[in-house]
């Protein structure tokens, strides 16, 4: 027994060591590519500010992740062990959603398709929108415009409150005590991500339909799916966690998705204000997706092109996580109570 503990706790320390080893040598390399990245065109000051915040934040990530390495791992490896019954669950979760209805998963669909037009009607035809992008730069037609805002959010905002209510949801299996809980939110969140593909081609057929057919760029949308996917995913562990001892966060979440969606660059473009503003609304992640998705449909340019978003943007999911990743362990025990 004693043979078998010592073999458990090397293969613990092993995973740490190597856990550490990954994070700090990714920690390393974006600060060498920090100092070494410029930008001739831009503000010197500005990015002298942007690089030493970049520093700083890498930092404090790297500190905290060796301080809480030993809590930090076992999340990812639960979730790894357990990848094909998730993929099971999750496929099993999507089809019962929608059991029992006649036109089934239409009505997942239904929703975010008349969203589109109302808002593509009001926006473009009634408040001609479309005048106001050109002016601001952007000369694409603005139902492609329109769409490839709204599906990332919808994705997001679907994703999430899933994700949030998904230990209420199962309760049941909260209260066993032999079910590993912690793939609740990660199930919720996939089952979305099928909504989310259907989303994407329709986003392509609209955009073909008025001439713009995919590139070598339009592969990036996997990429920007997959922040969007690990986002949804951080944040879901710190407000399911928390709605089980709370339940007005659901209320909450939902006022939030509303203001955000206005706060977010999707019915309106952020060259239409002012430098200094424009600043603020980057500070939401929401807004590197976004944009993210209008460059892979009709942009010509790569994720990497855009370092300190793409730097800024990683950065705070990591932190996301963590944060969500522990707050989630240490209210684990008492789950079970609450229910």
């Amino acid at each position: 027994m004693n043979l078998t503990n010592k073999k458990d706790h090397k293969k613990q320390i092993n995973t740490k060591l190597l856990f550490l080893g990954c994070f700090w040598t990714i920690c390393i390399l974006l600060i060498g590519i920090l100092l070494l990245h410029q930008n001739p065109l831009a503000d010197q000051d500005t990015e002298r500010l942007k690089k030493i915040c970049g520093i700083l934040l890498i930092s404090v990530s790297g500190i905290l992740a060796t301080v809480y390495s030993e809590r930090l791992i076992l999340l990812p490896k639960e979730l790894w062990s357990s990848r094909k019954l998730i993929w099971k669950l999750a496929k099993n979760d999507f089809k019962k959603r929608y059991a029992g209805s006649y036109l089934g998963i239409v009505w997942a669909l239904a929703q975010p398709i008349v969203t589109v037009l109302m808002y593509w009607i009001v926006f473009d035809k009634v408040f001609q929108s479309r005048s106001q992008l050109i002016a601001a730069g952007v000369e694409v037609p603005y139902v492609v415009y329109l769409t490839a805002g709204l599906v990332p959010w919808f994705y997001f905002s679907e994703a999430l409150m899933q994700g949030t209510m998904a230990l209420l949801e199962y309760d049941y299996l909260v209260k066993k005590v032999v079910f590993n809980i912690s793939i609740l939110p990660i199930i919720k969140i996939i089952g979305a991500t099928f909504n989310h593909l259907f989303f994407v081609g329709i986003l392509l057929l609209v955009s073909m339909a008025y001439g713009i057919f995919p590139t070598i760029y339009t592969l990036q949308i996997l990429y920007y799916s997959f922040c969007l996917f690990m986002l949804v995913l951080a944040m879901s562990y710190l407000t399911c966690a928390v709605v089980v001892f709370f339940r007005d966060l659901q209320q909450i979440i939902a006022i939030v998705l509303q203001i955000g969606m206005w706060a977010t660059p999707i019915l309106w473009d952020l060259g239409m204000i002012r430098w200094i503003y424009q600043v603020w609304f980057k500070l939401n992640p929401i807004t590197y997706i976004v944009n993210g998705f209008r460059s892979a449909i009709y942009g010509r340019e790569w994720f990497w092109q855009h370092f300190y978003s793409s730097t800024y943007f990683w950065i705070l999911v990591m932190g996301m996580f963590c944060v969500g990743s522990l707050v989630f362990r240490k209210l684990k025990v008492h789950f079970a109570d609450v229910m």
